[in-house]
């Protein structure tokens, strides 16, 4: 199936520090666009996949697992790390979950993480019933552009399969287990109002790590997917900030251009 237009795959070579970026579930790459090119511009190697089953049609998310989903991640992350000193992962929703299981699992490989609205549980009373109801009801209603910034839309799909969420909720509850495990430096940075993931997965996933090094920042003005509102410019910011303060840079390029589209994607389908 074509991708969406919007969705594909970013991939920038830049200099020695690598940041790895992971959407969230039932989005697509272009919620972390901006952030990705806002790296890229300053000087920085950026990674951006698109997840299997992501960014066509919610039919093919329904009959991938979260061992696809996680395989795609942790391949960029190897790959990075073959080509940079020092590689960092970002994450937004489920892709919070994503750079968490990452951390834990590659320990030193991940210099550091930054997560925005990072999701850890599927809540309600549904998430119990998903077992069964998954073969009785195909889709819900979808997730996609919960965003305070008028005008501004994230590219996701409008259903989501509950085949997927069922995936999404085993996922999370075997992130979850693995949290102690990360030890690395942290920035969490979660929307006070988010209609997709409570603040109580933030508070459950800060309570949990390892992490000595840890910075939790509120976001007054923007819903879950805080990439694409009002509060992006402070996460690209305060992300940055990060990454120089764990990995100075040498010779840092501010204000140098990312690829552009078409180029971004080339280079990702020859292996980004």
């Amino acid at each position: 199936m074509p991708v969406l237009p919007g969705a594909e795959p970013y991939r920038h070579e830049g200099g020695e520090i690598g940041v790895l970026l992971c959407h969230g579930f039932t989005g697509t790459p272009q919620s972390l666009r901006p952030w990705a090119e806002y790296l890229a511009g300053h000087g920085l190697t950026v990674s951006l996949p698109l997840l299997p089953g992501h960014g066509t049609r919610w039919e093919d998310l329904s009959v991938t697992a979260w061992q696809d989903w996680y395989a795609e991640v942790d391949r960029a992350l190897r790959d990075l790390g073959e080509r940079c000193s020092q590689v960092f992962v970002f994450g937004l929703s489920m892709g919070g979950a994503l750079a968490l299981r990452l951390a834990a699992r590659h320990g030193n490989d991940v210099a550091g993480l930054v997560l925005v609205n990072p999701g850890n549980k599927v809540h309600g009373l549904a998430a119990h019933a998903l077992p069964v109801a998954r073969h009785l009801v195909p889709t819900v209603k979808g997730i996609a552009s919960d965003i305070a910034k008028e005008g501004s839309q994230e590219v996701g799909y409008d259903r989501v399969p509950l085949h997927s969420a069922h995936q999404l909720r085993q996922f999370f509850r075997l992130v979850d287990r693995e949290l102690p495990q990360v030890t690395q430096p942290l920035l969490v940075l979660h929307s006070v109002q988010d209609h997709v993931v409570p603040p109580a997965d933030s508070a459950r996933v800060l309570s949990r790590v390892s992490s000595t090094d840890v910075t939790e920042i509120l976001l007054e003005q923007s819903y879950h997917v805080a990439t694409l509102d009002h509060d992006a410019d402070r996460i690209f910011d305060e992300s940055l900030a990060f990454i120089d303060r764990i990995a100075p840079r040498v010779g840092k390029i501010p204000g140098e251009g990312g690829t552009s589209p078409g180029e971004s994607a080339e280079g990702t389908a020859s292996g980004g």
